[in-house]
């Protein structure tokens, strides 16, 4: 396994107006990430990450439990390579 992968999720469920993105770019930083956290609509949210594998597994533990008030469905979860376009960590413009 490489020392740097990317992780592509969306989540459905209750996951948008309970903090869902907030609590993503939290523990994105926990977790020494970079990439970015946004609503699709519908229930919605997707989440791209890069990191290493072990704080990418922790980061995903954590999105498939939620805030509080968010309850989660559905999680679909596809591993890629790396690219390391990012910086840091944020809240992209809503995708609807």
């Amino acid at each position: 396994m490489t020392d740097r992968q990317r992780l592509h999720v969306i989540l459905s469920g209750r996951v948008q107006g309970v903090g869902f993105r907030f609590f993503a770019v939290e523990q994105a930083y926990r977790h020494h990430l970079t990439g970015w956290v946004r609503n699709l609509g519908h229930d919605r949210v997707e989440v791209v990450a890069e990191g290493s594998p072990q704080h990418l597994e922790s980061f995903l533990a954590a999105l498939r439990q939620g805030p509080p008030l968010a309850r989660v469905d559905s999680v679909q979860v596809n591993w890629q390579a790396a690219t390391g376009e990012f910086d840091g960590f944020a809240t992209r413009s809503s995708a609807y």
